[in-house]
């Protein structure tokens, strides 16, 4: 950090990032602007833009406020609700080494790789690609993608705010079975144990009689009273969609209202309000996080559990399936390639240690997600010593209904006031779905004020809370978990594997890994090492493209709970996926015919290079770079093609 102060104290005196240090910086309409000094091919329409992005861009009002929203936005329902039951669909164990080869080799990169752009370039998720003009494609369809995210999640957020409120109930609704849901339930209750259905003809009958179950007919299969309530009295779900979703669950629509106030009042302002509440976004969590930890440990039973969690089944590890798994979980609960992060850094001060900080987001997350890990798979096991099956993986279903049933059946074990323990729990998972929602929502603010400044960031954050709200009253319905399962499968995983591969192959090649980390250089004042410059250049890109390979090869209709999907779901679940992936030829297309060359192979050229305003947003940090950029890449152009491959991998 010193030799950065060093080499960036001249230019601007009012800071180190060349603007004020305040939270929020208002330019007075006689100052120069920075969009106002780009010249030639740049049009007038990129000047207004930038020119109001700098009198509207706000800063963190503290550089502990950008790593706790980090925190708050890359930790959430992907650790605590995506990651067991990836886990537990990929062999439990089998799946966590494949998951921390790809955090290494993907999620690590990716996450300082969006950093870096975006505090270098103090740009939202769609302008940082006047690095690569052709390539806007890539921001405006993780963009897309991001907002197609952050509806469904807020439906999960209802879902949890419903529980949140039942968990004043003594005693709570799903600890014991109701009669209306058949024979083949038993109680989640602490006195609660293995036994055979009651005679409903005998209501005296409450003797438990000592029975192991055979799971043999998923409609006799023995479900506790948690799996029951949430499936009957939460979802009300259909057991197919064939004829149509169902109207929404009105208790669930209060749930999905709430969840969009609360995400519209943090947001309305910006940075500077969300920065404030990331405090208690980040960090109290954790403080349920361990309480419920220790809980699940101390089960009967729990050590089978975290047993089959952390003892891998080396016949998975080769599978690839189980390495598309760990890449799409690495994209969740990271948050990388939806455009989130460069988002967030865009608001940082032009020196800030984003390497620090991506250190510490990425390694918090991974213990997160193992400790979550632990406490599902603590439950689980019990769980299957309560029914006598040595089959953990047998024990619930998966999907979205792990966190709904096997975290309040573990809930309601608790003997002493399981109403503190779940009120706690369900207040941890909300406020886990709002930070997370709170990145996602920020982001399409940020992408639509970056290119229509005038819309005010209060307009912008109802607009977006009022059609997100519309658009989620769909997962709310008794046919609401399908359509779910759908838009996260066409609109999310497959989505973010094709943008996030194009992103690299754009910042990597076209922008160039040596010019990125000469980038780095000149912000941080630190030499980037080889691990990043392989990553980034070759094992990266390389890995998820055959990945990507991979999955198309071997497509399978999605399904539901094992039952497939009629036609008409199908139809828009791809519609939604080309939708977002041909973004990425129609703006290529859009930027070609643009830009002012007068030949084609000008024009082509043009479109695939930097901007003429591209890089920091401070004029004279600008004019400083370009010299010395121009200087750096200089020495090897024109001396062919390896060469120039070698010394983008090198330097």
């Amino acid at each position: 950090m010193e030799t950065s102060h060093h080499n960036h104290q001249n230019p601007a005196f009012i800071g180190d990032d060349g603007r004020s240090t305040a939270s929020t910086v208002v330019i007075s309409s006689n100052s120069p602007v920075p969009g106002a000094t780009a010249a030639g091919r740049d049009n007038a329409d990129q000047e207004a833009g930038a020119g109001k992005l700098s009198e509207e861009r706000a800063t963190w009002g503290k550089g502990v406020e950008f790593l706790m929203s980090c925190i708050a936005m890359s930790v959430g329902l992907g650790n605590v609700w995506r990651f067991p039951f990836t886990a537990l669909d990929n062999g439990g164990g089998a799946f966590l080494i494949p998951y921390l080869i790809v955090l290494f080799l993907i999620g690590k990169p990716i996450y300082y790789l969006e950093m870096v752009i975006g505090q270098f370039s103090s740009r939202g998720s769609v302008k940082v690609f006047d690095l690569c003009p052709a390539m806007k494609g890539v921001g405006i369809g993780q963009a897309l993608q991001v907002f197609m995210l952050s509806t469904y999640y807020a439906a999960l957020v209802a879902i949890i705010g419903r529980y949140f409120y039942e968990s004043f109930r003594n005693p709570l609704p799903w600890a014991k079975c109701h009669e209306e849901w058949g024979s083949n339930c038993i109680d989640s209750a602490p006195d609660a144990r293995n036994w055979l259905p009651q005679d409903p003809q005998d209501p005296q009958d409450d003797q438990p009689i000592q029975k192991n179950y055979t799971i043999n007919d998923e409609s006799q299969r023995v479900r506790t009273s948690s799996e029951w309530y949430f499936v009957k009295e939460v979802l009300h779900e259909k057991p197919d969609i064939i004829d149509g979703i169902g109207l929404p669950n009105w208790e669930l629509v209060i749930g999905l209202f709430v969840a969009w106030l609360c995400v519209f009042l943090i947001i309305r302002r910006g940075v500077k309000s969300s920065g404030k509440a990331s405090y208690f976004l980040a960090i109290f969590p954790y403080v349920i996080m361990g309480v419920l930890l220790i809980r699940a440990v101390t089960l009967p039973g729990a050590a089978d559990g975290i047993l089959y969690f952390i003892k891998p089944q080396w016949g998975k590890i080769l599978d690839p399936k189980v390495w598309y798994a760990a890449v799409t979980q690495c994209f969740y609960s990271l948050s990388v390639c939806f455009g989130n992060i460069i988002m967030y850094s865009s608001f940082n001060k032009f020196g800030h240690n984003v390497h620090r900080d991506a250190a510490i987001v990425t390694g918090l997350d991974t213990i997160t997600s193992l400790l979550a890990g632990f406490t599902i798979f603590g439950i689980l096991g019990h769980l299957a010593h309560e029914i006598g099956t040595d089959d953990i993986g047998t024990v619930v279903k998966g999907g979205a209904g792990l966190a709904f049933i096997s975290y309040p059946d573990a809930i309601a074990k608790f003997k002493q006031l399981p109403q503190i323990f779940s009120v706690l729990f369900f207040l941890m998972l909300f406020v886990l779905g709002i930070g997370s929602n709170i990145a996602m929502t920020s982001c399409s603010v940020t992408a639509i004020r970056d290119r229509f400044p005038h819309f005010k960031q209060w307009q912008c954050s109802l607009f977006i809370a009022i059609i997100s709200f519309a658009i989620g009253l769909m997962y709310i319905t008794p046919g609401g978990q399908y359509m779910l399962t759908l838009v996260d499968f066409f609109g999310a995983s497959m989505i973010a594997l094709v943008l996030g591969i194009a992103e690299l192959y754009t910042i990597g090649w076209i922008y160039g890994t040596d010019r990125l980390c000469k980038d780095i250089e000149f912000m941080l004042g630190r030499k980037v090492g080889l691990y990043w410059r392989l990553c980034w250049s070759i094992f990266t890109p390389l890995i998820m493209t055959v990945i990507l390979i991979y999955f198309y090869a071997t497509y399978e209709p999605l399904t539901y709970n094992d039952k497939i999907y009629p036609g008409w779901a199908y139809s828009i679940g791809w519609t939604i996926t080309a939708f977002g992936i041909l973004q990425l030829p129609v703006w290529m297309i859009v930027a070609i015919v643009r830009d002012p060359g007068r030949t084609l192979g000008e024009k082509i050229t043009g479109a695939f290079t930097p901007t003429k305003n591209w890089g920091p947003l401070d004029p004279l940090l600008r004019e400083q770079y370009h010299k010395e950029i121009d200087n750096e890449l200089t020495p090897k152009r024109g001396q062919g093609v390896w060469p120039a491959i070698k010394q983008n991998i090198f330097g």
